[in-house]
């Protein structure tokens, strides 16, 4: 319930915002009326055409866009976790010992795979948003 709350909530404001901080940054930036300026923004692809568009946000918005970027990671990789561990019999049962892999190697060899990806990328994210926190 938290994964799919999180990812509504991530989609909401991504739209609402009109992009999120991991596609945006801090300096110079050009906004969508061609005025150059300087501060934090929000960008996001596709959202308003091929190339989006910078929009100029305070840096509590930033941070807590930034944040809320980086959340998905985790959030993706327990439901992934969540839906191998909900059909594990199944997996079990359908891959039998005439598989080049048996079910229970499968499901433990992918939740593995899965825990360390999500979790690479929500600490290489974090690191970066602590970086962009000290700097600025």
């Amino acid at each position: 319930m938290f994964g799919m709350v999180n990812f509504l909530t991530y989609t909401v404001m991504y739209g609402y915002l009109g992009g999120d901080a991991l596609n945006g940054g801090h300096g110079r930036f050009t906004d969508a009326g061609g005025t150059e300026q300087t501060g934090y923004y929000i960008s996001g692809h596709f959202l308003h055409g091929s190339r989006g568009q910078s929009t100029g946000v305070p840096r509590w918005v930033w941070s807590y866009s930034e944040l809320h970027s980086t959340s998905i990671w985790p959030t993706a990789g327990v439901m992934m976790i969540s839906m191998i561990v909900l059909a594990r019999p199944h997996i079990i049962a359908t891959m039998s010992e005439s598989n080049w892999i048996q079910g229970p190697t499968f499901v433990a060899v992918s939740i593995t795979l899965i825990a360390v990806f999500s979790a690479f990328l929500s600490v290489w994210l974090l690191m970066g948003f602590v970086r962009h926190m000290i700097d600025t």
